[in-house]
Parts: C-alpha cells; sequence; structure tokens
C-alpha cells in the first residue's frame, strides 16, 4: 500500500510594522521598492511554499495609526487584501496610545504615538495555534527580538512544529537569528526577494465585486 503523506499546512504571521516600515527603509536607500506597499501579501509569501506544504492562513497584526491619513492608507492596504483573499487573509489589531515624554530640548510635556499588543498577539496566536494543532509550520514574519522567547516555548514543547522566520527588508536580530542556527536553521532574507515582490505586484485599482479599492496617492510612483 502507498504511503499517504499529508501536506504540511504553514501558517504565516506578519508584524505589520515590522514588515511596513522595513519596506520604507528599503525604498529610502533603494530606488523601486515603494511600488511594494501595494502588494497582494498572500500570494507574495505563498510563493515560498515548499513541495509538500499549503498554506493554511497568512495572519497580519498591525493597529489602526492615530492619523486620519495614515490610517486610511492602511486600510486601503488591509481592505484590498482581505477582498481579494478572504478566509486566507486574517487582520489582528492590537492599539496605538499617546504616550507622553519630557521634551530632551525644550522640557516640556509632549506626547508622541507608540504601538502597542502586537508581539503579545502574535506571541499568544502562535502559541496557540500550536496547542490546537491548527498548523504544521509556523512561519514568523518580524525580527523583533521579543518573539524570541514564543518561538523557544514552541520549541521546547512542541518541537514537531517546524519554525520559519523571515525577515523583513532593513530589518535583522542576531537574537532570532542565534536561535535558528542553533536548531539547524537559518532567517530567510525578504530584502533579496524582490523579484517575488515584483510578481506580487497588484494593479492600482483592484475591483472586486462591487467594491473598488485604490493605491493610495502617496503610495504611487518612486
Amino acid at each position: 500500500m502507498e504511503d499517504f503523506k499529508k501536506n504540511k499546512r504553514v501558517t504565516f504571521y506578519i508584524d505589520g510594522f515590522n514588515f511596513y516600515f522595513g519596506l520604507k527603509r528599503t525604498r529610502k536607500s533603494v530606488s523601486g521598492w515603494k511600488r511594494y506597499y501595494w502588494i497582494d501579501v498572500v500570494k507574495f509569501f505563498e510563493s515560498f511554499l515548499g513541495e509538500g506544504q499549503i498554506l493554511e492562513k497568512v495572519v497580519y497584526f498591525t493597529a489602526s495609526p492615530l492619523s486620519p491619513a495614515k490610517n486610511s492608507r492602511q486600510s486601503a492596504f488591509l481592505n484590498m487584501n482581505k477582498a481579494i483573499n478572504g478566509n486566507r487573509f486574517e487582520i489582528v489589531r492590537g492599539k496605538y496610545y499617546e504616550k507622553p515624554f519630557t521634551c530632551p530640548y525644550c522640557s516640556g510635556a509632549i506626547s508622541k504615538p507608540e504601538e502597542k499588543r502586537t508581539d503579545v498577539n502574535i506571541s499568544v496566536r502562535m502559541i496557540g495555534d500550536c496547542v490546537l494543532d491548527r498548523t504544521d509550520i509556523v512561519a514568523l514574519v518580524s525580527a523583533d527580538s521579543d518573539l524570541v522567547p514564543p518561538i523557544e516555548f514552541i520549541q521546547e514543547h512542541y518541537p514537531d512544529k517546524a519554525i520559519k522566520v523571515y525577515f523583513p527588508p532593513s530589518n535583522y536580530s542576531n537574537d532570532i537569528k542565534d536561535n535558528l542556527i542553533h536548531h539547524r536553521s537559518k532567517p530567510v532574507l525578504l530584502i533579496k526577494n524582490q523579484r517575488r515582490f515584483e510578481a506580487a505586484i497588484v494593479p492600482d485599482i483592484v475591483q472586486h465585486g462591487a467594491k473598488t479599492y485604490t493605491i493610495p496617492d502617496k503610495w504611487k510612483g518612486e
């Protein structure tokens, strides 16, 4: 009787701000990268799947910016991806807060927005999906060293679950890299995968059913 080999389910957990600001830093020094703000993220990460692997889901962790203009751009990107990918794309939101601090120049009391909960949300979801056996391969898209503890927890308690890490462009973590090397793996550097970004670009105007999704004006051109 022929052996039946079940396909390995792969779930991508994207640290949205780590991913976006990695792209933003890269495009300041390398021309052309602004085009990759407006991509089909499911198509992009699905292109990394190997033989015998299937995409379970892409989970995008972020928070709504306090700036109306920034929030509008983010919403356009997220809504477009949700529309074209359906249940294969999930959004998990954290929070933005105004964090008070003292200005180092004038000693006045000012505030700045600070994103919260994303690393906790990612940690809980990765571990939860392992506990509930919802995935076989945990694919983390982040270079945030705060995510080393959940990686170590999964490695210790769920050794049958494989872990892959993808570093967003211009972002790097020696702590995560050292952990992976210890477990005979290594991070994937997305900055070296420009062709995959190119292949995942969507038209400036995406029509899906009765709805239209348009690239934000600020994201057009280079």
